[in-house]
């Protein structure tokens, strides 16, 4: 394992307009002195796995308020997979029905925070989960 800190893309897939959760989950990452590239809004998920495998991302962190997450969390997953980097680690949130979670996590999503998620808690969450490839 190396010193250098972990590397984390935070995300907004699909047309949710929405980013201050993200800005705000991005900004405690970095803080806790991790790594953190912001894509930006509306990033197909496309573009998050390329941003994922140029930035030798430890994670992925991924915002979805839009009701699509079932759908977008999955096409990531998949991507992941095809490009083998399926080592990076995926965790999201945003509105994500209780009901959704497992499902999530049964095709590999490693953590979902729901609405009322400490930043806190996400960086503690990201240090004992992440680890460096």
């Amino acid at each position: 394992m190396t010193d250098s800190p972990l590397r984390v893309v935070v995300a907004k897939p699909g047309l949710d307009g929405h980013d201050r959760g993200a800005k705000v989950v991005a900004r405690a990452l970095r803080d806790a002195g991790m790594e953190v590239v912001y894509t930006g809004l509306h990033q197909t998920p496309e573009q998050i796995v390329e941003a994922a495998i140029q930035e030798d991302a430890d994670a992925v962190g991924l915002s979805v308020l839009s009701g699509a997450h079932m759908t977008l969390f999955a096409k990531v997953m998949d991507l992941l997979r095809q490009r083998d980097a399926s080592d990076i680690v995926v965790f999201g949130g945003g509105i994500i029905p209780e009901g959704d979670i497992p499902e999530l996590e049964k095709i590999g999503v490693a953590k979902v925070f729901t609405p009322g998620a400490t930043t806190t808690e996400i960086v503690q969450w990201v240090r004992a989960n992440v680890t460096q490839q």
